[in-house]
């Protein structure tokens, strides 16, 4: 059986696939001659992240598809109920890369707590002419430790951002529509585990009380916070979004944060992605990335390997 790894897979999950009898192409092909290309080509397994759009159209025209896999959580660019009525398998990997985004939540914390983003952008222009003025301009930074992370949207990754919180010692407050208690495992060095139960909050209530507020649920109609949202949130608060975006709304964010509402924002998701807004790229109050929660070499491997088994188990 032929495999078209269009968005790449990791060496390790190739080796896998190829052990077991699979050919894996790994070219990439245009999303408007996707279909052209799997037809010609034979391709009996489609492999996707985020970059190729797997719509009903290339599902239509592609009647020897066996199965098609997100390398990923989100399945906001495959058509998978219109491929599962035409008979075709389609997987992701939920488990794969949940570490690599809640560290990326992390580094987006660290880095607006301490101004991070800001000195890493004057520093190399004035740090030589402007020192003293920029450590006094940084010299305001917070401690997260003691402070409340409110999490919204507790599945793999939100659990995730939860145990390197308690770990760093701050508390911890979540909802989720279908989670209303979750005992979590925290491991720590020499083999050694921590068992920690979180109850559910409200919506209102992680609003409300949270010092900081990350966003771990799917692609949604709709904003999950706006104006309305903002106005219920603590005077200085820090959001970060490693989710999707369309899930915040920018316009919301810039006027929270010109009030002081907000104090920072990290952002790895944007409403028009991929050309995020100037006003977003250019505000000395957000941390930014391209889009790379799942991007680790780690990360990638157990994507690879993940995918490499469920279609070995599926299909042979």
């Amino acid at each position: 059986m032929k495999i078209l790894a269009n968005d790449g897979i990791s060496a390790k999950g190739k080796t896998i696939l190829q052990e077991a009898g699979f050919d894996v192409v790994t070219v990439k092909v245009a999303n408007e001659q996707l279909d052209t290309y799997i037809n010609e080509n034979e391709i009996d397994i489609l492999l996707v992240r985020g970059a190729t759009q797997v719509d009903k159209k290339i599902i239509d025209s592609c009647p020897g598809l066996q199965l098609i896999g997100r390398a990923g959580v989100g399945m906001d660019n495959i058509a998978a109920d219109h491929a599962t009525l035409k008979g075709i398998k389609v997987i992701n990997t939920p488990a794969a890369s949940s570490a690599s985004v809640a560290e990326l939540v992390f580094a987006h914390l660290f880095s607006g707590a301490r101004f991070l983003h800001d000195a890493n952008r004057n520093m190399p222009l004035e740090g030589d002419s402007r020192f003293n003025q920029l450590k006094k301009a940084y010299a305001s930074g917070m401690e997260l430790r003691g402070k409340t992370l409110g999490i919204i949207g507790f599945g793999r990754i939100g659990q995730a951002v939860a145990n390197i919180a308690i770990g760093i010692g701050m508390k911890v407050i979540f909802t989720d529509h279908r989670i209303t208690s979750k005992q979590l495992t925290l491991e720590i060095f020499d083999g050694q585990r921590i068992m920690v139960t979180l109850t559910a909050s409200s919506f209102s209530e992680v609003l409300e009380s949270s010092d900081f507020i990350t966003l771990h649920v799917p692609a949604q109609k709709g904003y999950l916070i706006g104006k309305k949202e903002f106005a219920e949130m603590k005077d200085g608060v820090g959001i970060i979004n490693a989710a999707r975006g369309g899930i915040l709304d920018e316009v919301a964010l810039i006027d929270a944060m010109e009030s002081g509402k907000v104090a920072f924002a990290g952002l790895d998701v944007y409403e028009s992605e991929p050309k995020p807004e100037i006003r977003i790229l250019m505000h000395p109050n957000i941390s930014l990335t391209p889009h790379i929660g799942a991007a680790t070499k780690e990360a990638q491997d157990r994507i690879g390997l993940e995918l490499a088994h469920q279609i070995i188990s599926l299909l042979k």
